[in-house]
């Protein structure tokens, strides 16, 4: 028996047949119960077909997280854009008829953990959160699961699909909008943890300042945790410090820096933005509850989430082997914690 006889009895054209036999989307599941059965009913069972019908059962997509790596702390879930992201993740593999799993791994035992995890429950393909890992580290995920889309950070000389903000974009566009609000003296809080992404994020600041003859002095550069939304004394001294020699702006490299920036010089009775303006990046819930609102960069979780989804189904269903890397360009959003130049603090 041969696909055209299928069609045959099934009433339906050969490429139904195909997609049905070869567990693709393109026809009704009604369809496809009726195209299997027709060929197990006449002893129609090449290699492709036996093996489509063990694997068509395992719609799961694995995320993974790897704990103890600097700003991926065992409570990463519960900080706004990591929630979020997970959150779009899952409503677009849900759509698909795909679920999610969610796992946490030690960096430590990143290999074995994930071989344990997958003895457990196989999964079709892994979303590894890449935020703070090395080429090495990716590198031996990738081993373990071909269907991989590494999300958060990118290595540009890997055989692996990277799916990222355009971090470079948005620190050009936060550092733009600082120098059109008329400012010259700008600090920058950067991050004691480096990664990727802060590296990327400083290029494109250091861009737009470059551009309009401007540079970061040292004594306005401040080094913060990533993950601390309180006030952080090393910030508050150095401000104190400084006495007249204030900068009228600061970036901050992500939106937690930012809230503890604000209520740092709160405390201190400066007022943000008429004293010191104030933009941070990644839009996260908290950005719009902090007094004043938070001038950010916005992420498209939603879009990095969606792409993420739809790279791994096209390996999967269609066993497409490009790899890709994928930026997705940010937004500045514009509130209450920037205005324009104040003249007198200068």
């Amino acid at each position: 028996m041969k696909i055209n006889d299928i069609a045959q009895i099934a009433e339906v054209s050969k490429s139904a047949v195909s997609l049905a036999l070869n567990g693709k989307p393109g026809v009704s599941q009604e369809t496809r119960q009726k195209i299997i059965r027709i060929a197990e009913e006449n002893g129609y069972n090449p290699k492709s077909f036996s093996k489509t019908k063990t694997n068509s059962t395992s719609k799961i997509f694995r995320f993974i997280a790897c704990t103890h790596t600097g700003i991926i702390t065992e409570q990463y879930q519960s900080q706004s854009f990591f929630m979020e992201l997970i959150n779009n993740i899952d409503q677009s593999l849900s759509s698909k008829g795909y679920s999610l799993i969610i796992s946490s791994i030690n960096i430590d035992s990143l290999e074995q953990e994930i071989m344990n995890l997958e003895k457990q429950q196989s999964t079709s393909g892994i979303l590894l959160l890449g935020t703070n890992l090395t080429e090495g580290q990716i590198k031996t995920v990738a081993n373990l699961q071909s269907n991989l889309v590494v999300l958060d950070t990118c290595f540009e000389t890997l055989d692996i699909n990277f799916i990222v903000m355009n971090n470079v974009i948005g620190g050009y566009q936060a550092g733009k909008h600082l120098v059109e609000l008329g400012h010259s003296k700008i600090g920058y809080a950067e991050s004691i943890s480096r990664m990727y992404n802060f590296d990327s994020r400083r290029r494109g600041f250091q861009k737009a300042m470059e551009e309009n003859g401007l540079r970061i002095k040292p004594e306005h550069t401040f080094q913060m945790s990533p993950t601390d939304l309180s006030i952080q004394n090393g910030f508050t001294q150095s401000i104190l410090e400084l006495k007249d020699n204030l900068p009228t702006a600061i970036f901050c490299e992500c939106d937690y820096m930012a809230i503890s920036v604000i209520k740092a010089l709160n405390e201190l009775d400066l007022q943000v933005p008429e004293d010191i303006s104030v933009i941070g990046f990644d839009n996260i819930m908290e950005s719009q509850i902090v007094s004043p609102e938070l001038t950010t960069i916005h992420v498209k979780k939603d879009k990095i989430a969606s792409l993420a989804v739809e790279k791994l189904i096209r390996e999967i269903d269609y066993q497409e082997e490009d790899k890709m890397k994928i930026f997705i360009d940010t937004e500045l959003v514009k509130r209450r914690s920037s205005c324009k130049r104040q003249h007198q603090h200068e």
